[in-house]
């Protein structure tokens, strides 16, 4: 089968902590290698083939190049999407990004993985940020998991057709 869809995220046993930290985590797994499935998710101009974004490029370039640490990457569908900072990158395995603009979030911070299973995927797709809004934190962990879940399978579900 195509993915399958793990833990869906959490804001831990006892809610968030003093400072309004949240937390999700989603999981897909896709029968393609880590070789296939990974520039999908690390080249950001690619990301406009297999999610329902319209608007996928750089705004700047980060090392190594084009899409290392640095780099800030626009994502956007119809004018609206975010702007994000790659803080980590380890081809073929980990990339973890910081949002800088675009949603309702302070320190936002996101690690995708990407591990073997058998001769397919695992990816895990982790997240944490801070309310900006009070009161706003346990829907903004919905609303994050449900559109990271959709990434996460619509990237396993492409890089199977490949």
């Amino acid at each position: 089968m195509t993915s399958e869809r793990g833990s869906r995220g959490s804001v831990g046993p006892s809610g968030p902590g003093p400072t309004g930290r949240r937390s999700y985590r989603v999981q897909a797994r896709s029968s393609a290698p880590v070789d296939q499935v990974w520039p999908l998710l690390g080249e950001a101009r690619r990301w406009k083939e297999w999610s329902f974004l319209t608007r996928t490029d750089l705004e700047r370039s980060g090392s190594p190049e084009p899409d290392g640490v640095g780099a800030v990457r626009r994502f956007t569908r119809m004018g609206v999407g975010s702007r994000e900072e790659v803080v980590a990158w380890d081809p073929p395995h980990h990339l973890a990004y910081s949002i800088l603009s675009g949603f309702p979030v302070r320190h936002y911070r996101a690690d995708v993985t990407l591990v073997a299973d058998g001769s397919g995927t695992l990816i895990t797709w982790e997240g944490t940020f801070d309310d900006k809004i009070p009161g706003t934190g346990r829907l903004l962990v919905a609303v994050m998991r449900a559109l990271i879940a959709r990434f996460a399978d619509g990237v396993a579900r492409y890089a199977e057709q490949m």
